[in-house]
């Protein structure tokens, strides 16, 4: 059972998709603050029953969630974040701490826009959902040591959290946050491979994803490289170097690799337009 924080403080959502969804439902199942110290203004009906499912409080709009918070966390699409600063920008005040989420947005625009100096940008990724997010932070100019610690427990509450200098996000993007794409590429192929060598479809892709989360695991709890416990699993002339060779054949770490450099030059580019 979770233990209730001793440090209570308001939060407000600008923005009530997905991703607010999943850092309020962690941050109050894990006790880090009551679902009754967290707002967002009113969404969509059915978006509103959502949120006051577990207890959100629902507030008349925008400015009201400014207002009524300690720690705002802006949780809109990337195009509209300008405007929806800019119109806020009169209820922020210096007691105030900004959070966005919203991706390729640099802290200096974030500041320009709001007036606010406390800001601190997160990159969170889609298994928040799931309380498995990878989510990097980086502080802006004002954030106080104090504003890092209650940050980083939002975001723990939704998986692990890491602090890095701004000039990384892009890479960031690149890795944690387009690559459970790629991972749900490698499990649908593998399991394809499975069907392929005879399994019926539903083992075949129960195996995959356990395999790939149980691979996952061993890497984080082990502390062990992953070349040394791919080495583990892979005798002479067995079944598994078999299968890595193919992998080397098709060039299949350069890939991916690729894919990382290619999704960070894209974010490179969607953020200087």
């Amino acid at each position: 059972m979770a233990v209730p924080s001793t440090d209570i403080f308001k939060l407000g959502f600008i923005g009530a998709g997905n991703m607010a969804e999943s850092i309020a439902r962690g941050v109050s199942k894990s006790g880090v603050l009551p679902a009754s110290s967290i707002r967002t203004a009113h969404p969509r009906p059915q978006r509103q029953q959502l949120f006051q499912s577990f207890g959100v409080s629902i507030v008349q709009d925008n400015a009201q969630v400014v207002d009524d918070s300690d720690i705002v966390i802006l949780s809109v699409k990337p195009q509209v974040v300008k405007q929806v600063l800019l119109d806020l920008k009169p209820f922020f005040t210096e007691e105030k701490l900004l959070v966005s989420i919203a991706a390729g947005i640099k802290l200096r625009d974030l500041q320009e826009w709001s007036g606010q100096r406390r800001v601190i940008r997160v990159m969170p990724n889609t298994p928040s959902a799931v309380g498995e997010a990878a989510s990097v932070m980086c502080l802006g100019e004002m954030a106080t040591k104090k504003d890092e610690e209650r940050v980083t427990s939002l975001f723990r509450a939704i998986g692990k959290v890491w602090t890095a200098d701004e000039k990384y996000f892009d890479a960031v993007t690149g890795l944690s946050g387009s690559g459970p794409a790629y991972i749900y590429l490698a499990i649908e192929a593998l399991a394809d491979g499975g069907v392929a060598a005879g399994l019926p479809r539903d083992l075949a892709l129960g195996l995959a994803s356990q395999t790939v989360l149980g691979a996952a695991t061993m890497v984080n709890k082990t502390g062990k490289h992953p070349g040394q416990l791919k080495d583990a699993v892979t005798s002479p002339a067995g079944t598994t170097i078999a299968g890595i060779n193919e992998l080397e054949r098709g060039a299949f770490r350069g890939t991916l690799m690729s894919a990382v450099i290619a999704a960070t030059k894209r974010c490179h580019e969607l953020s200087q337009s």
